[in-house]
C-alpha cells in the first residue's frame, strides 16, 4: 500500500519535470517589408496542446514585446486545423493538437537595422486521461532589418519636413531617413509615442468600448426630453397660454373637416419651423465647431451673459420682442396668401409674437444642446416643436377641452419669473466652464455653490410672496401651489450647503466646479487625480509598479463630475483605486499654451495636427491612443502605453467600474510575471 502511494505522489515530478512541448521558430521573408515568423510545435505522444481558441480549457497565447522596429499584422494563425473534443469535466468542447502544431504571425518591418523580437508563449497541454501541465516559453528571434525595405509612410515625419520632402521619401535613402527622425520628442512630450506603429498595433485589439455608443444615445434623448420639457412649459407663459383659444377658434369655425385638416398643418409648420432653426444652427457653426464651443472659455462666457439678459427678461426688466416689422409683414403674408401658405404664415406670426417668451428657452436649449454635439440642435428643437405645437392640434380636434383650460392671469407671470431663476442657475454653469478651462480662478466650488445657495433662498422668498417683481401685486393669500414651491426651493437651499464643507451633491454634482477646486473640504470620500500630466504619472507608476489608470476628462464634461461624485466616491471604488492605480486625468479642453518645445505640428501620413494648448495635446494623446474623442473615457495602460483591458465611459454602476479595474489590475500583473 505505502508503494503504491509512493509511486502515485511521484506522477506528478515525473510529468512537470519533462517537456511534453519542443519548440522551433522561422522566418520568412514575404514581401519587402513584411515577414512571418513560424513557430513550429512538436507534442510528445500521448499529450495534446490546446489550440489559440480553445473553450472550456486555458487557451493558449502568444504575446509580442512592444518594439518600434516592427508591428504585427493581424492576429497569429495555427494550423492544421485542431482537433475537438467535448469534455464533460469541462462542461465545453475544446480544441487541441496532437503531434504537431505550427503557429504563423506576419509582420511589417519598420526600421532597418538588426533587432530581436521577444515572444512569450503560454498555454497548456494535458495527458488524454486528464492530467494536465502548464507549457511556457520564451523567444528572442532576430531580426537583420537591413534585409528589407521599410514603406515609410507609418514613420513620423518631424515638424520641420515641408510637403515637397514628404512627396519624396520614397526616393530618400531609408537608412539616412531613419537618422532624421528623432522619435524620442514625442514621448519626451506625452509620455509615451503615441504614434508609435507597435505601440499601435498592439493597443488595436483592446479598443471595444463598454458603453460609449449607449451614452450618445442617451444624450439625445435627454435632449430631445428637455425640449420636450421647454415647450410645455413655452406652453403656460403669457405670450403663448392665451394664443391657444384664439388659434383653436379661427380653426373651428369653418367645417369640421377642413377645420381639422388646417389645424394639423398649422401644427406641422410650427415644427418646421422649430426645426429648421435646429439645422441652421447645426449648418452655420459646423459639427467641429459646435464641439469647440462646449469648451471654448469665450463662447462659454458669452453664453453666461446671453442666459443672465433672459433671466433679467424674465424678471420683467425689459421685453425681449423682434421687430415689429417683422411680426407685421408675417401677418400680410398670411392674409394675401392662400392654401397651405396662409396656415404655414399664421404659424411664423405665431413664432414670432410669442418669441419675448419663448426666445429665452430656446436659447437656453440651444446654448445646451451646441455643448452635446452636431444633431443635438436638431433634436432639441424638434422636441420643443412638437410640446408646443401638439396642443393646438389636439384642441382643434376635441375643441370641448377648451373650456377646461385654466384661464389666463398672474400665475402666468409667476412661470415666467420662474423660468428666470432657472435661467440664472444654468447661467454660472457656463461661466464655471469659462473659468475652469482659462484657470482664471474666481469661481471655486465653493464660491458656486454659495451662488446657488443665494439663487434658491431668493427663489423661496417669491414664492412666499416677500419679493416680488414688476407686475405683481400682494398677494390676498398663499395658495398651495406656491407654499409647496417655496418647500421645494428651501429644501434645495439647505441640501447645498453642506457642499461647502466638500459633500459630494450628487444629485447635481454634474454642473459643479470640480470638487479639487474647493478650498476647505471636510469629505475624505473624495478620490483625487495623483498626476494631470502623463510623463510623471509613468515615471512614479513604474517606481512602485503600478498600471496607470487615464482619466480623458473635461472641464465642461458634465457626464466626467458624475461620474466622480457618484461612482468615485463609492468606498469599494475609492479604496481599491487609490491602492492600486496611479490616476491621471488628462483634461481636453485645458486652453493652457503649451510651452514652445511641446506647441509642435505632429505630422501622421498626411494628416497634421498642430498642439497649441494642453487640451491639444490630451486631446491628441486620447484619439491616438484609443481613436476616440469623447469624455470621460478610462483607459488602463503599462508603463509602456500598452492598454490593458477594454475601454470604459460614462456608466455610473459602481460595481460595474470596480469589476473593469479589477480586471485591468489582473492583466497588469499577468503581464508582469
Amino acid at each position: 500500500m505505502f508503494k503504491k502511494i509512493f509511486f502515485f505522489l511521484l506522477i506528478p515530478i515525473f510529468i512537470f519535470g519533462q517537456e511534453p512541448v519542443t519548440w522551433s521558430y522561422e522566418v520568412k521573408k514575404i514581401s519587402t517589408d513584411e515577414a512571418n515568423i513560424i513557430f513550429n510545435a512538436s507534442i510528445e505522444n500521448g499529450w495534446c496542446l490546446y489550440s489559440l481558441k480553445t473553450k472550456g480549457a486555458l487557451p493558449g497565447e502568444f504575446i509580442f514585446e512592444e518594439n518600434p522596429a516592427y508591428k504585427l499584422i493581424g492576429n497569429t494563425t495555427e494550423s492544421p486545423n485542431p482537433k475537438s473534443k467535448y469534455e464533460p469535466e469541462l462542461g465545453a468542447t475544446t480544441t487541441f493538437f496532437e503531434g504537431e502544431a505550427t503557429f504563423t504571425q506576419k509582420i511589417k518591418i519598420l526600421k532597418p537595422e538588426k533587432f530581436n523580437i521577444e515572444v512569450y508563449y503560454s498555454g497548456q497541454a494535458c495527458l488524454h486521461d486528464g492530467m494536465c501541465v502548464m507549457v511556457k516559453k520564451d523567444f528572442a528571434i532576430p531580426i537583420d532589418g537591413s534585409q528589407y525595405t521599410p514603406q515609410l509612410s507609418n514613420i513620423p515625419i518631424p515638424e520641420n519636413d515641408t510637403n515637397e520632402q514628404n512627396n519624396l521619401l520614397t526616393n530618400v535613402d531609408s537608412n539616412k531617413l531613419n537618422n532624421r527622425i528623432d522619435t524620442s520628442k514625442y514621448t519626451k512630450i506625452f509620455g509615451i509615442n503615441p504614434l508609435d506603429s507597435a505601440l499601435q498595433a498592439y493597443n488595436e485589439q483592446y479598443l471595444v468600448e463598454k458603453s460609449q455608443s449607449k451614452t450618445s444615445d442617451r444624450s439625445l434623448w435627454g435632449i430631445f426630453l428637455a425640449g420636450l420639457l421647454g415647450g410645455l412649459i413655452a406652453l403656460v407663459t403669457p405670450c403663448v397660454w392665451p394664443m391657444i383659444p384664439l388659434t383653436v377658434s379661427f380653426f373651428i369655425k369653418r367645417n369640421k373637416k377642413k377645420g381639422i385638416k388646417d389645424a394639423t398643418i398649422y401644427g406641422l409648420s410650427i415644427v418646421i419651423i422649430y426645426v429648421s432653426l435646429g439645422l441652421l444652427i447645426t449648418l452655420i457653426f459646423g459639427a467641429n465647431a459646435l464641439n469647440a464651443l462646449s469648451t471654448n472659455p469665450w463662447f462659454n462666457l458669452f453664453f453666461f451673459l446671453l442666459l443672465l439678459v433672459f433671466a433679467i427678461a424674465f424678471f420683467g426688466g425689459f421685453d425681449l420682442t423682434l421687430p415689429s416689422s417683422w411680426v407685421n409683414a408675417m401677418d400680410r403674408r398670411a392674409e394675401k396668401a392662400t392654401g397651405l401658405f396662409s396656415i404655414f404664415f399664421m404659424a411664423f406670426t405665431l413664432v414670432l409674437v410669442s418669441f419675448s417668451c419663448t426666445g429665452p428657452i430656446i436659447g437656453t436649449l440651444l446654448v445646451e444642446a451646441i455643448t452635446e454635439g452636431y444633431l443635438a440642435p436638431f433634436i432639441g428643437m424638434l422636441g420643443f416643436s412638437i410640446a408646443l405645437a401638439l396642443p393646438f392640434t389636439i384642441f382643434a380636434l376635441f375643441p370641448q377641452l377648451i373650456s377646461n383650460l385654466p384661464k389666463s392671469g398672474g400665475w402666468m407671470n409667476t412661470v415666467k419669473v420662474t423660468l428666470g431663476f432657472i435661467e440664472l442657475f444654468f447661467a454660472f454653469k457656463f461661466l464655471s466652464v469659462a473659468d475652469l478651462a482659462s484657470h482664471w480662478g474666481i469661481l471655486d466650488r465653493e464660491i458656486f455653490i454659495v451662488i446657488w445657495v443665494a439663487i434658491a433662498f431668493i427663489m423661496g422668498l417669491y414664492f412666499l410672496d416677500v419679493i416680488r417683481f414688476k407686475g405683481e401685486e400682494k398677494k390676498q393669500h398663499l395658495s398651495v401651489i406656491r407654499f409647496f414651491l417655496a418647500l421645494i426651493s428651501f429644501a434645495f437651499t439647505f441640501y447645498l450647503i453642506p457642499g461647502l464643507w466638500g459633500a459630494p451633491l450628487k444629485g447635481v454634482s454634474a454642473f459643479l466646479p470640480p470638487i479639487y477646486t474647493q478650498d476647505f473640504n471636510m469629505n475624505e470620500q473624495h478620490v483625487k487625480a495623483d498626476y494631470k500630466d502623463l510623463t510623471p504619472a509613468i515615471e512614479f507608476a513604474r517606481n512602485v509598479n503600478k498600471p496607470l489608470l487615464i482619466d480623458f476628462s473635461g472641464y465642461g464634461c458634465v457626464n466626467c463630475r458624475e461620474m466622480e461624485a457618484s461612482v468615485w466616491t463609492d468606498p469599494k471604488v475609492k479604496d481599491f483605486l487609490e491602492n492600486n492605480f496611479v490616476l491621471v486625468s488628462l483634461y481636453v479642453d485645458d486652453k493652457t499654451l503649451l510651452s514652445p518645445e511641446q506647441s509642435i505640428t505632429i505630422e501622421d501620413g498626411n494628416v497634421k495636427t498642430k498642439l497649441r494648448t494642453v487640451g491639444d495635446k490630451w486631446s491628441f494623446l486620447e484619439f491616438s491612443l484609443v481613436k476616440r474623442q469623447s469624455q470621460p473615457m478610462y483607459v488602463i495602460i503599462d508603463h509602456n502605453g500598452r492598454i490593458l483591458n477594454e475601454l470604459y465611459g460614462y456608466n455610473k454602476n459602481p460595481n460595474e467600474f470596480l469589476e473593469w479595474l479589477q480586471e485591468g489590475l489582473e492583466k497588469y500583473n499577468l503581464s508582469n510575471r
